[in-house]
């Protein structure tokens, strides 16, 4: 029997040297340490030795299979590492190669104006409000001075979702709402940005959906010159302090007297271009006294009260600012065409 173990031993380790993955290994080891392996059945038979025989042979039982789980150990942890260092050799990172760049965005040209323009009217006081785009008829034109059926509405052809309720057509109704909060007491100093919507043809100058800035002062003594002086620095600081400014008398349902301001064209420097068509001048927004209707409506008394609204559309101070002449391509997302403004911080 001791003659059986040495043999059971020698074959097993033979069996653990040549095994070259571990199901192989699993095998040898349920061949010969198994319940129905050979030395199970050799301890099995244990019982038809003598008293004096049986303690020496289970010594020998127990020490060929020690050595047997030892040496399926160390060739199982052989194979493992040897297993993960060829994974490792398969999925190797080559760092000489050159990185592939990423890709960044940058901000969009009519995001970076409009906080430009945020920027300067906040250094002069002023609080940025905001409203709703889908707005009740009432404060988007009857608490502007255009009642119902009054012709000026068709100057904002209008998206209608009920007979109340529409997409706003200018961020005004922001202004009408901000008054109204204060309840008739002063002072009031606000800019809307936002986007605004009207049934429009979209072509080079003109689409259904674009963004509006109004601005909104009411206080006491509020005069032309105050706000002649507050376009003046908003076109010199946006658009460089060689410009000047001249105002037009226009209309305006919401704003008596109302005006249209121009700024000196910088290409030709006022002698006429194809730009300015010839005039010297571009127009760049509209303007004036808030109509004392609004105040009135708002809750502010007009004969105590006096203020100032005006205007723009940030994708024609962006045109004009970066020399684009398609309103389009601000809309349509070509990465081309935003790749120009990227860094231009």
């Amino acid at each position: 029997m001791e003659a059986k173990l040495k043999q059971l031993e020698a074959e097993a380790l033979a069996k653990i040297t040549e095994a070259n993955d571990l199901k192989l290994l699993n095998e040898v080891r349920v061949a010969y340490l198994g319940k129905k392996g050979p030395i199970t059945e050799v301890l099995r038979g244990m019982g038809k030795l003598s008293a004096e025989e049986r303690p020496k042979m289970g010594a020998l039982v127990n020490v060929v299979r020690e050595k047997i789980t030892e040496e399926i150990g160390k060739k199982q942890q052989e194979l493992e590492e040897a297993s993960v260092r060829k994974q490792l050799e398969s999925e190797t990172i080559d760092i000489t190669l050159p990185g592939r760049p990423i890709k960044t965005g940058n901000r969009h040209p009519l995001t970076k104006i409009i906080e430009e323009i945020e920027d300067l009217f906040i250094g002069m006081g002023y609080k940025v409000a905001e409203g709703p785009e889908v707005e009740k008829d009432y404060y988007n034109f009857e608490a502007l001075n255009l009642p119902k059926g009054h012709p000026a509405r068709d100057m904002q052809d209008s998206f209608y979702i009920t007979e109340e309720i529409l997409l706003r057509t200018h961020t005004s109704p922001v202004q009408a709402r901000t008054m109204e909060k204060h309840e008739g007491i002063g002072p009031v100093k606000i800019i809307c940005p936002g986007k605004v919507y009207r049934r429009d043809n979209d072509d080079a100058t003109h689409s259904h959906q674009f963004t509006q800035i109004e601005g909104l002062v009411v206080d006491e003594n509020i005069t032309m010159g105050d706000l002649k002086g507050t376009l003046e620095v908003f076109a010199k600081k946006m658009f460089g302090e060689d410009r000047e400014i001249r105002l037009r008398p226009s209309f305006f349902p919401f704003t008596e007297p109302s005006v249209e301001m121009d700024i000196s064209c910088k290409i030709c420097g006022g002698d006429g271009c194809r730009v300015c068509k010839q005039t010297g001048w571009i127009e760049i927004l509209g303007a004036g006294m808030v109509h004392p209707n609004v105040l009135e409506m708002a809750g502010f008394d007009s004969k105590k009260y006096t203020g100032f609204a005006f205007g723009m559309g940030p994708e024609r101070i962006a045109m004009l600012k970066y020399g684009v002449d398609d309103i389009r391509h601000f809309y349509t997302n070509d990465v081309r065409f935003l790749q120009q403004f990227a860094g231009q911080e």
